[in-house]
Parts: structure tokens; C-alpha cells; sequence
């Protein structure tokens, strides 16, 4: 049982003595902000106080008393604080229990939640236009987008990725126009590509083929390619052509209309969203009888509803005013208003030498995210991108990311992982057998640093869970951090395999380290990074 469940059920029981009568599951357990206050905490006694007519301080100190007359197992301690905080302290025997249940879950089990079961999400992110390589902020959303599909995976939802292609309109025309201008020897249009990636391209396009339909899926290919090097994949790829294509446009806009919330002015077609919060109707239709680039959204949004019963779109920082409009739209096509979610994510720079680094020429003034890839390696870009939160700014020093040091937190953490494999390679060059766990007493695991450790592996479920809910795989990033922390102060201070160490004390040990493998690599495959055995 969970040790959270363990305390809920006995606080439960010390209220009912108390003529109070409280489900477990309506119990609240969480850790202090103050560790020094405590293992865990309840904020039980404020929660039920008034209902019960009683004074929250008064009321914890009862609990505390009757659960001190007869602690339940685990616990040492139980003290009030603050308003009527009931404070936990445990035994290190809880901390035995998570390593037992961690190497019981194993890596496919351990940290994983039904939050989500029987839910489906759609997560879109890394949309871009065909017509070139992708940047560093479009790796940043690939990690990103990946990253939080997987922690969807995780808490039971089943996710579609989704990659949306802007295959149509005026730069496809200018992109196909580039390509043949170079192809020819001669400088691309007005409002063309210029970067040298279009030179590339165009002495590899046929003399014979549609520039614009070869030069569509030649940077298609490049970007999936980038993206699977990143470990980044889709399992839908929709295209903005078909789309309009397929008459779904003219749908969305009937229903839109049949619905009241279209009307003509000043020539042209606008859709009433200032009816549900936006700041300003919205044109569909121009003047000149085209289409927006919002109606074809729209209708894209109403398709991607039969693939995820919840709408995630990962977007670029200049889409702000994007949320608002799309969120009505969707509620007057009867999806209800928390059902689309926009997340939008910020820019990267890249630092090299002390100054703003560009790495190759072939993109122009874009940084490619292949540049980085390619430097650094996939495992590293990927980890770095996700060492903040996707809403801000983020530097990338390219001289730290590539060192193989302590100061690179991504080196740091796949060492750990290496360190981790390499105790079983080195147990068994001497002869040293790792016992079954039921025959280990894992009581001797009492170092501050071995504690300090399980501490840390208890809280990946949580953090796990939390990350989903707050849509920060960088969270899983920090987590991954401490746990390597942990494990290389253990490391140090907790020898396994020397001579003199007793054979209780090794094996409980080799098992937290195998506990520890169970958790770097949970966390690792989150972040969509390999767990190497050895560096």
C-alpha cells in the first residue's frame, strides 16, 4: 500500500473516534514545504474543523494524541504545527517498502497513473511550413510536444501526435518559384528563400519535376528526418491542402452559420467571437472573396476532435492572440471550452564562445535545430531543450552542452545512469551475485545518503503526475537531476563491492542502485533520451 494511503486510512480512523466522519480518499497527504517538519503532512484537521464545529489546532492535537497512543507502522512521530497541521515522521522502514515496490513495478510499471484512463488527447506541435529545415525553437517544441505526450502516456490517456503541414498558399508559390531560380543559376524572388539549404535542394530536384509538389516533400523528408533523430515522432501527419481539399472547410463554415455566428460586413465574412470572450470578431472571408487563414484552422480543429476528445496545440510565441479566437470557435462548434488548451512556447538562443552563434550558413539567419543535433548529439539537444519551462526564453551554451563535466546537467545525468549499469558489470567480474530481494534485509539501509536517495525515488510518481497536470516535462528534467545528485553522493559515501563491506549492507545496497536503474531509466524515457550504460 501506498504509505500516503497507509496515513489517510489511519487518520480516517482517528477522526471517526473523534465523531467525525471522513472518507479516506477525501484526505489530504502531502510533503512540508519544510522537511525538517516532517515526512508528511494533513491539512485534515482545517479541512474538517468547522463542519465538525471545532478549532482546527485542537482538533490536530487530538489526532496526534490518539494516533501517537497507538502509532500505525512506519510512523515514529505525530505533531501539530502551524493552524492545525497534522506532521508525519517516519521510520526509514517506508522508504524500504518504495524500494521493494519500485523493483516490483520495474521500469514498465513503476511511476505510472490511471488519471487519464479512458481519456483521449491530441497534441499538435511542431507545425511548419514545408518549405525548409526546421529551427532550434522547432526542436525545442519537438522535445516539448514529445516529452508531454509521453507523461499523457504515462497517467493512462491514450495521445495522438499530431504535426500539422502548411502546404498551401503564397510561400509555397515563392518556395517552388526559389528552388527553380536556383536551379537555374540565378538569385531567388522578391519575398523568396535565400538560404543556401534552397542551392542544395535545387541541384538535387529533377530538371523535369513540379517544384512546388518535389520541394514539399524534399523538406518534408528533411524534417522528419530531424525529428526522428530526436526521437521525435507523429502518428498523424495533416496536411493543410487536403484539407481544403476535402470540402471540410465548407462544412465548418455552413455549420458556423447555421449556428448564427456568421455575418457579412463591409464585404467580407466575419464570425462573431467576441460572444464568447475574444476581443474582436474575426474575418473568414476577405473582401476579395478569400479565405482567411482562421476558417481552414477552424476546420482543421473540428477534424482533430476525432482523434483526441481534448486539444493540445504547442505554438510559437508569436501566437497569443490565437487563443482566444480558437477557443470560440470551438465552443459555437459544441466542444466545450477547457476541451482546447494552447501552449505557447518561446524562443531559443544559441551561445557560443561568449556570443550569439548561427553554426552553419546554409539556413540564413536561422539556426537550424540539425546544427545543434548534429554538435551536440540528439540525447543532448534533446535534454538540453528540456531543462525549462517551454513558456520562456531559453540560452543555449553550446560549449557547456558539448563537455563532458559535472557543470553539464546532461552529462551529469547520464553518467549516473552509467554508473548504475557499471555495478553490475564490476559485481560480476568479482564474483559477486546479487541475492533475491526477499532474501535482503533492506532494514541495514540506513546512511543519510542511501535514505537521501530513496527519498528522491519516492517522488517520481508525483512528480510524474504533477508534470502532466502542469505541462512541464521540465519538471521530470529536474527530478532526473536530483536523482543523479543522489546517487553519485551515494556513490561516494556508500561503498558496495569493497572488501570490507558486510554482505547485508552490499546486498541491500546493490538493490537500491537496481532501484535506482528502475527510476533513471522511467524518467530518462520520458524525456525521450537513451539511457546509456556506459560512457
Amino acid at each position: 500500500m501506498d504509505v500516503r494511503q497507509h496515513l489517510r486510512s489511519a487518520l480516517a480512523a482517528a477522526l471517526d473516534g473523534a465523531g467525525i466522519g471522513t472518507e479516506p480518499e477525501q484526505i489530504g497527504i502531502e510533503r512540508p514545504g519544510n522537511p525538517a517538519h516532517g515526512d508528511w503532512s494533513s491539512n485534515v484537521a482545517l479541512a474538517t474543523a468547522k463542519r465538525a464545529g471545532r478549532n482546527p489546532r485542537e482538533l490536530a492535537q487530538e489526532l496526534a494524541d490518539t494516533l501517537n497512543a497507538d502509532p500505525p507502522r512506519h510512523v515514529t512521530a505525530v505533531e501539530v504545527a502551524g493552524a492545525g497541521f497534522v506532521n508525519f515522521r517516519l521510520a526509514p522502514s517506508w522508504l524500504h517498502d518504495v524500494l521493494a515496490g519500485i523493483v516490483d513495478a520495474g521500469v514498465g510499471e513503476f511511476a505510472r497513473s490511471a488519471v487519464g484512463a479512458g481519456s483521449s488527447v491530441n497534441i499538435e506541435y511542431v507545425s511548419a511550413n514545408p518549405t525548409g529545415p526546421l529551427h532550434a525553437g522547432h526542436g525545442r517544441w519537438a522535445a516539448y510536444g514529445d516529452s508531454l505526450a509521453r507523461l499523457f502516456e504515462r497517467c493512462g490517456y491514450e495521445v495522438t501526435r499530431e504535426f500539422y503541414v502548411n502546404d498551401r498558399g503564397t510561400q509555397m508559390s515563392l518556395f517552388g518559384a526559389s528552388l527553380t531560380a536556383r536551379k537555374a543559376g540565378e538569385d531567388p524572388p522578391e519575398g523568396g528563400y535565400f538560404g543556401e539549404y534552397v542551392v542544395e535542394w535545387a541541384q538535387e530536384m529533377p530538371a523535369d519535376a513540379d517544384p512546388v509538389a518535389w520541394g514539399t516533400e524534399r523538406a518534408h523528408l528533411d524534417q522528419v528526418e530531424v525529428l526522428a533523430s530526436m526521437n521525435a515522432e507523429f502518428d498523424h501527419w495533416a496536411s493543410e491542402n487536403r484539407l481544403a481539399q476535402s470540402g471540410a472547410v465548407e462544412a465548418a463554415l455552413a455549420e458556423l452559420t447555421e449556428g448564427g455566428f456568421v455575418y457579412e460586413s463591409e464585404g467580407a465574412t466575419w464570425l462573431r467571437t467576441t460572444d464568447f470572450g475574444d476581443g474582436q470578431d474575426r474575418v473568414l472571408i476577405k473582401s476579395d472573396g478569400q479565405p482567411t487563414y482562421f476558417l481552414p484552422d477552424i476546420a482543421y480543429h473540428q477534424q482533430k476532435y476525432s482523434r483526441g476528445e481534448r486539444l493540445i496545440d504547442i505554438l510559437g510565441a508569436d501566437h497569443h492572440g490565437y487563443v482566444s479566437r480558437m477557443t470560440a470557435a470551438m465552443q459555437m462548434l459544441g466542444h466545450p471550452a477547457d476541451s482546447y488548451e494552447v501552449l505557447i512556447g518561446q524562443h531559443v538562443t544559441l551561445i557560443r564562445d561568449g556570443a550569439e552563434a548561427r553554426l552553419s550558413k546554409r539556413a540564413g539567419q536561422m539556426v537550424e535545430a540539425r546544427d545543434l543535433v548534429e554538435l551536440a548529439g540528439a540525447d543532448v539537444a534533446r535534454l538540453t531543450f528540456l531543462l525549462q519551462s517551454i513558456d520562456t526564453t531559453q540560452t543555449i551554451d553550446v560549449d557547456l552542452v558539448v563537455a563532458e563535466s559535472s557543470e553539464n546537467p546532461v552529462y551529469y545525468v547520464q553518467y549516473a545512469n552509467a554508473r548504475v549499469h557499471s555495478l553490475a558489470r564490476q559485481a560480476a567480474r568479482r564474483g559477486v551475485a546479487l541475492s533475491p530481494l526477499a532474501e535482503v534485509d533492506l532494514s541495514v539501509l540506513t546512511h543519510p545518503r542511501e535514505l537521501a536517495l530513496l527519498r528522491v525515488l519516492s517522488e517520481l510518481p508525483d512528480t510524474v503526475e504533477r508534470a502532466m497536470l502542469a505541462r512541464a516535462p521540465h519538471q521530470v528534467t529536474t527530478w532526473a537531476r536530483e536523482c543523479a545528485a543522489a546517487l553519485h553522493g551515494f556513490w561516494h559515501d556508500c561503498p558496495i563491492l569493497r572488501d570490507d563491506i558486510d554482505e547485508e549492507v552490499r546486498q541491500a545496497r546493490m538493490w537500491l542502485v537496481e532501484a535506482t536503474r528502475i527510476g533513471l531509466g522511467v524518467s530518462l524515457d520520458l524525456l525521450g533520451v537513451s539511457a546509456p550504460e556506459s560512457m
